[in-house]
């Protein structure tokens, strides 16, 4: 038997090659959009994609699945599990094959047993990993967002990003009877997840890539509520807001994600470009750190920084229908931000430029805008006087464990709506952990017309270092 994980750190998403080396036959299970790359892998390892499968419908990427499955002729597996409402909806256009609970598939010599359980979402199957070449019992279990290390997937993503009112409470006793399953299942159980630290899919995920079954018993938290109830409130509790672009991912992905495009041959733009795209309304993003932003940037631009972290925050605040585009170090890099922006199924990129636009705007005698900050003790200082308004964009579970005392709590993928009846001159201090998503929110307010936005460099962590007052909200 062959296994090989595949990891996109910009994602936090795992994807699985499970192949037997005699037959040659190979499956590929939660594969994301860059679909080369597990064909080369197989390539490379000598075996042949029969089967593609994945472990739900997922919300934090565009799946590849449907895509690789076409490309490379697989038969492609899906859950059959999840109601009239969770079903894949192109299945049958696909000729794709339903799953149902204690199936087995054989690859060549490796058996995969479909195991159900529900609760991150209704559909989700995992698959216990039997190489029958060596023995009859599984060696492991492929647990896609059902078992994380060190946490289980979240039960509230329906309710919250698919508005299905009602949810999560029985979704979470769904969980709660999905881990009780495991109990028949031994020790030495290799775990492999579908997501490690960083995923928006759980609270308080592990960095390990696997861990054990037997591991999990003794130090995940999850499998220490042993009453219902308690597991409930457990669970529920202290879960981040999904990005908004959750909602589409679920329902492309249900009714079948579209497929991929290279993107050959984007136009560079220029001055002239950049200014006729913010002119029509198109999102312009500079994609460098928020200091350099701070210092000079082109009016109307919103700054998402280059990292791990860009398409999540891109997810919870562009929306699909604009088109967009990038402003980047280099055009190699505005590629590899295009790339990642696909991954989450934003495909309308209409060009990209480089810094030079900034000097061109300036010998065009376009002004260059710069976006001040104010440091934690001058901004006590302008709070005791009650001259400002400020705005805390950290997700819930952040605020509630600490907080300005006189800030307003709005998170980063409501801004725009909860400031829109705001006065535009008005003072405004916005401000997040560290300072990356405080830097996000002040550009989108400044392209909404507010002319009076601080940032807080360094955010709440900066706050507290210097010694000054938290408060903390009681949950």
């Amino acid at each position: 038997m062959l296994l090989e994980r595949y990891y996109d750190d910009t994602l936090a998403q795992a994807s699985y090659l499970i192949a037997c080396e005699r037959s040659g036959d190979a499956i590929i299970i939660d594969p994301n959009r860059q679909i080369d790359s597990y064909v080369r892998a197989a390539a490379a390892r000598r075996v042949r994609i029969r089967y593609v499968s994945e472990t739900h419908i997922h919300a934090d990427f565009l799946s590849g699945s449907r895509e690789l499955a076409r490309v490379t002729g697989a038969r492609l597996l899906l859950s059959g599990l999840g109601g009239d409402d969770w079903e894949y909806t192109f299945a049958a256009q696909d000729g794709a094959t339903l799953l149902a609970d204690g199936e087995s598939i054989d690859v060549g010599k490796v058996r995969l047993q479909v195991v159900h359980t529900p609760g991150h979402t209704p559909e989700h199957i995992c698959f216990l990993v039997t190489d029958t070449a060596t023995g009859d019992r599984p060696m492991g279990i492929v647990t896609g967002d059902f078992l994380f290390v060190g946490d289980v997937g979240r039960p509230d993503l329906l309710e919250k990003s698919a508005n299905v009112a009602g949810s999560m409470d029985r979704a979470a006793r769904q969980l709660h009877a999905s881990l009780k399953r495991l109990a028949a299942l031994p020790d030495y159980l290799q775990v492999w997840p579908g997501h490690g630290a960083g995923s928006a899919c759980g609270k308080a995920l592990g960095a390990v890539p696997q861990t054990t079954l037997g591991y999990e018993r003794l130090y995940n938290p999850a499998l220490q509520q042993k009453a219902e109830q308690a597991f409930v409130e457990w669970v529920l509790a202290d879960q981040p807001e999904p990005p908004r672009y959750f909602a589409e991912m679920k329902r492309q992905n249900r009714d079948g994600p579209t497929l991929s495009d290279p993107y050959d041959g984007l136009g560079r733009l220029d001055a002239g470009g950049v200014s006729d795209a913010i002119a029509k309304g198109w999102w312009v993003i500079d994609v460098r750190g928020s200091a350099d932003f701070a210092r000079a940037h082109i009016p109307a631009t919103i700054n998402i920084p280059a990292s791990k972290s860009l398409a999540t925050y891109a997810g919870t605040v562009l929306d699909y229908e604009r088109p967009y585009v990038i402003i980047a170090k280099t055009e190699a890099q505005a590629h590899t931000v295009i790339g990642q922006l696909a991954l989450i199924g934003l495909d309308k990129p209409a060009g990209f430029a480089t810094l030079d636009v900034l000097q061109q705007m300036k010998s065009d005698g376009r002004e260059l805008q710069t976006l001040s900050s104010i440091d934690p003790r001058a901004l006590a200082e302008r709070l005791s006087s009650n001259g400002v308004r400020v705005i805390d964009v950290r997700a819930a579970s952040e605020w509630n464990h600490g907080h300005l005392p006189d800030a307003t709590h709005i998170h980063l993928g409501g801004l725009v709506e909860r400031t829109a009846k705001l006065e535009r001159t008005e003072p405004i201090v916005v401000h997040c952990q560290s300072g990356t998503r405080s830097s996000i929110a002040a550009s989108l307010l400044m392209r909404n017309g507010f002319t009076n936005v601080s940032n807080m460099p360094g955010g709440f962590d900066a706050w507290r270092k210097a010694g000054l007052p938290v408060a903390r909200e009681r949950v």
